[in-house]
């Protein structure tokens, strides 16, 4: 207890001094804030174009679809503000030998990457997944009762450990390759097929968005469970913690494994 009491009292002055180097540039907060909107809502119009031509996808309907989408975005965008600083361990970090630094200090090492920067754009994706579930549910498409609240709060919780946790391992993988970036980037951009019904896809692209790299669990069929009385809820969201869980303990072995690997930066 004495620990945990430790490091929310250092977060909080990691968080402190981040603001205060961000207020030092506004402009750029607002631009990037701009940018997320705008690439939110290109992914939204794509959709009301092709339901313009296909009134139902795989007996899925447009409200529905909606719905999964804004799902999506919520687990994502609580991944990317708090733990964005990932990616930079997989660019640069450990080829440049800032890596260092962490090295250096008597705190643990996962928590100095995650806790030295938040993304602030990431309220975009925030947004706009809360303003979407919020019209999904005035359509009443929504089963709303204490289960599925309790439900949604657990699944949205857990889908951000499944993001972290994808993005934690191949972010790892530059303790032996130095830029683990374009990996990650590839793994990562799977992301994008969660936000639509599985069924759409080939099998072999199921298999791997299920089992493989499995974004299928932070979108879609925990969604599917809000959506249609035929799912077992329990099932569901019990898989997603399970794999959440999982994922997480061999993502962070990994970056553990990793960090005793480390050399720093050569000549």
């Amino acid at each position: 207890m004495k620990e945990l009491k430790r490091y929310a009292r250092l977060y909080r002055v990691f968080v402190a001094q981040f603001f205060k180097s961000l207020l030092q540039s506004k402009t750029d907060f607002f631009i990037g804030l701009a940018g997320f909107f705008l690439t939110q809502a290109t992914g939204i119009a794509f959709l009301y174009l092709v339901f313009q031509q296909i009134p139902t996808l795989s007996d899925w309907t447009f409200d529905q679809l909606l719905f999964i989408y804004g799902f999506a975005q919520i687990p994502r965008g609580i991944d990317h503000l708090l733990t964005d600083n990932i990616w930079l361990l997989a660019w640069r970090y450990i080829v440049n030998g800032q890596f260092d630094r962490y090295m250096l200090r008597p705190m643990n090492l996962f928590f100095q990457v995650i806790c030295e920067k938040l993304q602030p754009d990431a309220l975009g994706e925030l947004l706009v997944g809360i303003i979407l579930l919020v019209l999904s549910i005035s359509k009443g498409i929504v089963i709303i009762d204490m289960p599925h609240i309790l439900g949604f709060v657990i699944s949205i919780i857990a889908g951000a450990v499944i993001y972290t946790a994808i993005k934690l391992l191949f972010a790892s993988f530059a303790f032996w390759i130095k830029v683990s970036g374009p990996v990650l980037y590839t793994a990562y951009q799977m992301a994008e097929f969660a936000k639509y019904p599985n069924e759409i896809y080939a099998k072999p692209v199921r298999f791997i968005i299920t089992f493989i790299i499995p974004f299928g669990f932070v979108a879609y069929l925990p969604a599917s469970y809000f959506l249609k009385t035929t799912v077992n809820g329990v099932a569901t969201i019990g898989m997603e913690c399970l794999i959440a869980v999982i994922l997480f303990v061999i993502a962070y072995g990994v970056f553990q494994w990793g960090t005793h690997s480390y050399e720093s930066a050569g000549n």
